[in-house]
């Protein structure tokens, strides 16, 4: 199955959703404000958020259609929320000096982080980049011992510590190993940090000042990953930790298990964040760069 059909079938359920909200609100007959606001509100009812909804509304009125089917309105929807994706559509790019570039991964428990690393790692991989794993979550000793099924999995070395020890000091060696060895792009992982842990967000603090003794530049990325089946709960993840942690770009998972995946509309309109990639499926190739069109298809229910 090619990514595009993976894609199109991971957006089935939003794709659903969207399509039941819809449905019955355009006839043949002229749009009036009473419709619009009904499409307005169907898509908030969507979780593509109150901001994108208003601007798609203004969008569709501006164009003055003497009539519309709902074809005709899946169609303009895709145009509207291509509009909204196609500038933080920015794939993560490791190109640059000094070795090597330096991933930090953040976000909560149970968002797919450790997960997304692996693919991540297996993504620029496919680019011919060197990669090297950090075990940086040393709260659970699970979380080591997962990424290290994914270094076998991907062949990326893991470099880790035991449960409980020092992260900056695993990052640190980190930095050391891969500068050593000439890899390319150091992929951290990080404790998943609720957003009310002061002392995790101040260990993310003391990472990132290891990080610039020996790189100024480091880390390159901070990326947070956020899990679409907390639909609008994901806003307020990005609102946070984009406050706190310096986020600079999103990867958001598990987009094929929810019907809320208009979320990232919704995310992409409010915050303009770098979207790297988007993940629909738990193979290792089910996390691929984010197309802006490939998804505004898929979201409003169109082949793309």
């Amino acid at each position: 199955m090619s990514w595009l059909e993976r894609l199109t079938g991971g957006f089935k359920k939003t794709a659903d959703r969207l399509g039941e909200n819809i449905s019955g609100l355009v006839t043949e007959q002229a749009l009036d404000t009473a419709t619009l606001d009904d499409i307005e509100e169907a898509l908030i009812a969507s979780d593509l958020g109150p901001e994108a909804s208003k601007r798609i509304r203004e969008s569709i009125a501006a164009r003055r259609y003497e009539q519309l089917d709902e074809r005709g309105l899946r169609t303009i929807l895709a145009e509207e929320i291509e509009k909204i994706l196609a500038p933080v559509a920015k794939p993560l790019d490791v190109w640059g000096f000094p070795r090597p570039h330096v991933i930090l991964v953040i976000g909560v428990n149970g968002s797919g982080k450790t997960t997304t690393i692996g693919k991540l790692g297996h993504l620029l991989q496919e680019q011919d980049y060197g990669v090297l794993l950090a075990a940086g979550d040393t709260f659970r000793a699970a979380a080591i011992e997962q990424l290290k099924i994914w270094g076998e999995r991907i062949n990326a070395p893991v470099i880790s510590g035991k449960e409980g020890g020092d992260a900056a000091g695993i990052v640190y060696d980190g930095v050391k190993q891969a500068t050593a060895t000439g890899i390319d792009a150091l992929i951290v992982d990080t404790a998943g940090r609720l957003q009310n842990k002061a002392h995790l967000m101040d260990e993310l603090a003391k990472v990132r000042r290891v990080l610039g003794r020996l790189n100024p530049e480091a880390p390159h990325d901070v990326i947070l990953v956020l899990d679409a089946t907390t639909g609008q709960n994901a806003l307020n993840q990005i609102e946070v930790f984009a406050r706190d942690a310096g986020v600079t770009g999103l990867v958001m998972t598990k987009l094929d298990g929810t019907a809320r995946g208009g979320v990232l509309v919704a995310a992409a309109e409010r915050f303009g964040l770098p979207i790297h990639a988007i993940g629909v499926g738990e193979g290792v190739d089910d996390l691929r760069p984010f197309d802006p069109r490939a998804v505004a298809r898929a979201i409003a229910g169109l082949p793309a």
